[in-house]
């Protein structure tokens, strides 16, 4: 993908061994525990999707690909899914750079050595993530022989089993209650790409155009990547304060589209939130404990090093997102109840702005007409 002379932007293959390399091994637990694991969480995510389509009132329409496989993975499955996810969305930034590279300034030394690098940085960022995420809905990734995705190529929804044990084991709750909770969410995000069916194209299109206004310019790359570099080393960022790699890489343009994008997002993850916590207390019989010691967790992170890297990475925003799109999607249900809430999947038009998310009651006065008092 993307080479010329046998030379890649990005070797993928090292980035796949390097994160496998790199990942901490999961928590100790027997064959037989671990088979018991995989058959509970494909359980709880078949029984999810009928409380999850119940409680939001959507389901996908009729031949939409609402069959996406479930796939139970460990770390190193995830990070094979995820770079194969990277390479997908990628390619089009990729093939742009690739023919600029060549006769831009530094582009010899970034064709000598930037597929490697890249590899091995790219590895370095799934180890770290690899043991965090517990499940994902994979939107983008093509469907491949040990990676299947849904008939029309609309996705998977990946469980990482090693990494749900061991967060029910740290929050000491009890194991069935916390699997399915987890799976709750994680299935809210099947339901809304798949009862949704124009909301892949859109976000894969924001994206696209986020990667198209990218600086490519290898000059200008290693100047950004510079500043970053000196962030971590303890300078000043610009503006007085923590900037992550994310914001450093940002043209004007691109910070609009991620206002979009991230308004988006909020969405996505509050209304899971929501319906976690809404289908919960009739299926979750300890659904208040898990949601306060999880509450707890995500909020304070593994330490200082843990939460220095969330920062530099930008995922402090990504818990935001949450916070703030579970308020938004309260306080609209609130408003208006599950139907007109539900108005909010008609079409690009009637998705939340970022301003928007943050004052739900404007969204509601421009989508619904009604104004407070």
């Amino acid at each position: 993908m993307t080479s010329v002379g046998g030379t890649e932007m990005v070797d993928w293959k090292l980035a796949v061994a390097t994160a496998t390399r790199l990942v901490r091994p999961g928590p100790e637990v027997s064959r037989e525990e671990a088979r018991a694991v995989v058959a509970e969480l494909r359980r709880h995510a078949r029984s999810s999707e009928e409380h999850v389509r119940a409680f939001t009132r959507m389901a996908p329409p009729a031949l939409s690909g609402g069959d996406t496989p479930v796939l139970v993975v460990d770390r190193a499955g995830w990070v094979k899914a995820n770079v194969a996810g990277f390479r997908a969305l990628l390619g089009p930034l990729l093939e742009k750079m690739q023919d600029r590279r060549g006769n831009a300034p530094g582009g010899a030394v970034l064709g000598t050595v930037g597929g490697k690098v890249t590899g091995v940085e790219l590895g370095m960022l799934l180890s770290f993530l690899a043991s965090r995420v517990l499940g994902q809905y994979e939107t983008f990734a093509p469907a491949a022989h040990d990676l299947p995705g849904s008939a029309n190529g609309g996705g998977r929804l990946l469980l990482v089993a090693p990494n749900i044990v061991h967060v029910e084991r740290e929050l000491e709750v009890a194991p069935h209650d916390f699997r399915l909770w987890v799976c709750l969410h994680e299935e809210t995000h099947r339901t809304q790409f798949t009862g949704v069916p124009w909301l892949r194209d859109h976000i894969e299109g924001e994206i696209q155009t986020f990667l198209g206004e990218t600086e490519v310019d290898p000059a200008t790359l290693l100047e950004r990547i510079r500043e970053a570099a000196q962030s971590l080393a303890g300078g000043k960022p610009p503006e007085g304060e923590s900037r992550s790699i994310v914001d450093l890489v940002q043209t004007p343009a691109q910070r609009e589209i991620l206002a979009r994008l991230t308004a988006v997002m909020s969405l996505l993850e509050g209304h899971a939130d929501y319906v976690m916590d809404g289908v919960g207390p009739q299926v979750v019989p300890s659904v208040a404990e898990i949601r306060e010691k999880f509450q707890k967790r995500r909020a304070s992170g593994a330490g200082r090093l843990d939460a220095a890297l969330r920062k530099l990475l930008g995922l402090d925003a990504k818990l935001r997102q949450y916070r703030d799109g579970e308020r938004f999607v309260r306080a609209v249900v609130d408003e208006v109840g599950m139907e007109g809430f539900n108005r909010v999947w008609t079409s690009p038009n009637t998705l939340p702005t970022k301003s928007e998310i943050a004052k739900p009651a404007d969204w509601v006065a421009r989508v619904h007409g009604k104004t407070e008092g």
